[in-house]
């Protein structure tokens, strides 16, 4: 880890600069600025929004603290599980009451479309193996298409209401490194075989898969704006962790867009994101060294990153999944629910919105703020200790505004944003406002409509953690904005209950490793009371780094009763030696929230 990254680590926050790259721009309302790559998807905003991850019911909320442009949700579980969204109220109408609670309260919906991972078989496998042979899996891939065309249909029964889906963060950036020099034709994908007669004709390779999204959002809804995902690590390089310099940069930023080229298929926005969980989340919980931190040279280097890849694809970026935390409240002690970061106030705490130029120039044309798992910092009071002041660490001496987990920071700098005026961007519209979708009418039209129920589950689920995004399922069924009797479903999962506590040990089966044996690696787990969660085992060298997972997921515990888990590892000829760290993880079923995360359960060495 280079020295300012050390020094970073141990203050337990970033460091600001006044400029970056000197790009200085006046603050006031709506300052026009250079024109950025690419044209604006028809209908967008003509100003730089930012948006929330927002639980079902909950845009009215959101709409009296700031009129947020944005407001998102995941779309996850699984194609083929009975878990998916699909399922989360009947036949996907957890869509419709979704968008019919956004369009009342004149906010556009954003979906998260997290799918084939969580599908079976891929899910009892580690993260990129279980994308790759989910995608060249027959069965699954003929559930996908069709549970991403009721999607569409229930999306489309809004015509005069746009409504954006961010489609499969992660899954691009594996599929990018398993190409044979960065061309999508080579990463197979079951398109055209699996007998959709939309998809008739279309290759079986991952070019088919981006030009099916395509073709499906324009058969059944052309009121949707597309996004796809482009991770900073596809390239095999992380940007961030490898500390690139600026040529470097710009040539992996210029790989990444030229393997969104190759697709062939034109979708019309791009997102990105920093980080899935907070930085101080990351260094306490993961024990990452404060790697995740950024300071100023990071945020330039991403927002070069951007820029290049704006100008290679001809697409402008949503960040997405910006995390919450901050360094200035009271309220952020590096404990559960209230992590440090720098994120926020980097783009919405900086009066003369020199840091927001930069990115609106790189592309940017939208930030939505949102955490990627249970335990990280909430704009809200997910801890449930209403409103707190601990002793201020790191300098972050601000009285808390209000019970939120952050200390109010985020909703105090959104509405700040917005009253001081939003910054104004090329190429966009003043689109007109929402209008409300009769409810009836588009309940029936997505029925008529409906497709097949996807495929029962075929494997148990099980794999390891997402890299950068995991999502959070809904917290509570959607609220309808007409006069019907509300939905009763709700979805599948069931957390453990409340009361529940969990220890979690390990064992192996050496302290010593040889290169190219193997080891095994056994957690013992048990929950005080009846439940059900995922276990996790990962190792990590010891820069902080993962090098090892393997996860179970919805595993039933009876109270007071240990069972055991066990992954046998051979290690890579090319490991370095030394000493390796084994960490356990109880999560909620499906990454949606943690329980326990024993930093140091094990060690053992390679030699």
């Amino acid at each position: 880890m280079p020295f300012r990254k050390t020094l970073l680590a141990a203050a337990g926050l970033a460091v600001f600069t006044a400029a970056v790259a000197g790009q200085m721009f006046a603050s006031g309302n709506p300052v026009e600025r250079a024109s950025a790559a690419g044209t604006l998807p028809s209908g967008w905003p003509s100003t730089l929004q930012i948006g929330i991850a927002d639980s079902p019911g909950g845009a009215s909320a959101a709409k009296s603290v700031a009129p947020f442009g944005f407001r998102y949700q995941y779309l996850a579980g699984g194609v083929n599980t009975g878990n998916g969204w699909a399922n989360w109220n009947s036949n996907g109408q957890f869509a419709t009451y979704y968008i019919q609670d956004s369009v009342a309260n004149s906010i556009t919906p954003v979906f998260t479309y997290y799918m084939i991972f969580q599908s079976a078989p891929g899910n009892s496998q580690g993260e990129q193996d279980g994308v790759l042979n989910n995608l060249s899996n027959t069965s699954t891939m003929t559930a996908y298409w069709n549970d991403l065309k009721l999607f569409f249909q229930r999306a489309g029964a809004f015509p005069n209401n746009r409504v954006v889906l961010h489609v499969e963060p992660d899954m691009w950036g594996y599929v990018q490194q398993r190409t044979s020099g960065d061309n999508p034709t080579t990463v197979a994908a079951r398109v055209g075989s699996t007998g959709l007669s939309e998809l008739s004709g279309l290759p079986d390779n991952m070019s088919g898969f981006a030009k099916a999204v395509v073709k499906l959002r324009d058969t059944y809804a052309p009121n949707v704006v597309l996004g796809y995902h482009m991770s900073i690590w596809g390239t095999g390089t992380d940007i961030q962790w490898s500390q690139t310099n600026d040529a470097t940069t710009d040539q992996l930023a210029t790989r990444a867009g030229n393997f969104y080229n190759a697709l062939g298929a034109n979708f019309d926005l791009t997102f990105a994101e920093f980080s899935d969980r907070d930085a101080g989340f990351k260094q306490a919980i993961y024990g990452d060294g404060g790697a995740s931190w950024f300071d100023a040279d990071d945020f330039a280097r991403h927002a070069r990153f951007l820029k290049t890849f704006s100008n290679v694809t001809q697409k402008r970026v949503v960040l997405w999944q910006i995390p919450l935390g901050n360094t200035k409240m009271r309220a952020q002690n590096n404990t559960g629910n209230h992590y440090q970061d720098s994120r926020g106030e980097w783009l919405l705490g900086e009066p003369a919105r020199t840091h927001l130029s930069t990115y609106v120039d790189a592309g940017v044309v939208a930030f939505l703020f949102g955490r990627g798992a249970d335990g990280a910092t909430c704009a809200c009071d997910a801890n449930g200790d209403g409103v707190t002041n601990p002793s201020a660490i790191n300098g972050n001496t601000l009285t808390s505004l209000n019970a939120d987990d952050d200390g109010g920071f985020f909703k105090q700098k959104a509405a700040a944003y917005y009253a001081q005026g939003a910054v104004s961007l090329s190429g966009g519209t003043t689109p007109p406002a929402p209008t409300a979708t009769n409810t009836a009418a588009a309940t029936a039209t997505a029925t008529a409509t409906k497709t097949s129920t996807p495929a029962a589950p075929t494997a148990t689920a099980t794999a390891p953690a997402a890299a950068t995004n995991t999502p959070a399922p809904p917290t509570a069924t959607p609220t309808r904005t007409s006069t019907q009797a509300p939905p009763t479903a709700t979805a599948t999962a069931t957390p453990p209950p409340a009361t529940a506590s969990w220890t979690a040990t390990a064992t192996t089966s050496k302290s010593s490793v040889v290169r190219g044996t193997s080891i095994r690696m056994t957690a013992q787990v048990k929950a005080t009371a009846a439940s059900t969660a995922l276990v996790d085992i990962e190792v990590y060298n010891s820069a902080g780094q993962k090098v090892y997972q393997r996860y179970w997921d919805n595993r039933a515990f009876s109270a007071n009763t240990t069972r055991s888990f066990s992954a046998s590892w051979t290690v890579p000829t090319n490991l370095p030696t030394g000493t390796y760290t084994v960490k356990i993880g109880i999560f909620k079923p499906g990454w949606s929230g943690m329980y326990l995360w024993n930093n140091s359960a094990r060690t053992f060495t390679v030699r």
